[in-house]
């Protein structure tokens, strides 16, 4: 059993569910999480307020959103939800909707669920892997992808020469642990792939913290509705529009780094 199908139950995988909205999206990836017992009722409406209180960023990658919301009480264990929709729905993002795939994360503290948010990002920048999970017929079959190691596709175009000093980079989402996560792993696998990984630090954060933060950093990745919170930090904020991918963050980086 891998880190990421521990987290994720059987009773919290739901198929091909019919929703009029996104709120209604995010209350079934809630309730799959309160039948596995890793949260209660509350937690589905915080998950939702944080859409209301800082936009559509969860929506990552085209057709796919990562509902979530910081821990609280109503995080009774670590623990994920899948859901995959029968239509898809709008969330209010301006270039991933619609959305097909729900996955929430339901977290009891900022460390407990990082390696299942890595194995997620392999298996997520996987073409092969994605287009098996939208026909796959079963919770069974669900967690025997997600359970599979899946290789992360190389970076496009040849890896340059790394910085001499050790440089700092923040990926920023609205509370630090949900998609900034996310997009750090991703982050990670390109570095990985360049051979940059003792070269470039990479931190996860929130809005608040990465202002305070940001002069510590050699530039921020985020979403276009964050990037517009953070407005002017004093450092490049970069503009990822699909998490999963390493082929956009592979440009995003060298555009930072003019490479």
């Amino acid at each position: 059993m891998s880190a990421l199908t521990t987290l994720l139950s059987p009773l919290a995988v739901r198929l091909d569910v019919h929703v009029d909205d996104w709120r209604s999206a995010i209350r079934v990836a809630g309730e799959a999480l309160i039948d596995s017992q890793a949260a209660t009722a509350d937690y589905t409406e915080q998950m939702i307020a944080n859409v209301d209180d800082n936009g559509p960023y969860i929506v990552i990658a085209p057709g796919l959103a990562f509902a979530h919301a910081r821990p609280s009480s109503a995080v009774l264990k670590t623990g994920m939800s899948w859901v995959r929709l029968a239509r898809p729905v709008a969330f209010g993002h301006e270039s991933n909707d619609p959305v097909t795939l729900v996955v929430a994360l339901a977290a009891t503290d900022s460390g407990s669920h990082t390696q299942a948010m890595a194995a997620l990002a392999r298996v997520l920048s996987d073409p092969a892997t994605t287009e098996a999970l939208q026909q796959a017929g079963s919770a069974a079959t669900v967690l025997d992808l997600l359970g599979g190691q899946s290789p992360a596709p190389s970076s496009a175009g040849k890896a340059p020469v790394a910085p001499a000093a050790v440089h700092k980079i923040l990926t920023v989402c609205g509370n630090g642990l949900g998609t900034s996560l996310f997009l750090k792993n991703t982050l990670e696998q390109v570095l990985q792939q360049w051979g940059w990984s003792r070269h470039v630090v990479v931190e996860a954060t929130d809005t608040i913290s990465a202002k305070g933060k940001a002069s510590e950093a050699a530039a921020i990745l985020t979403s276009h509705e964050i990037a517009r919170t953070l407005g002017d930090v004093g450092v490049p904020v970069k503009v990822v529009t699909d998490f999963t991918s390493t082929t956009e963050v592979d440009a995003v980086l060298r555009d930072t780094y003019s490479v």
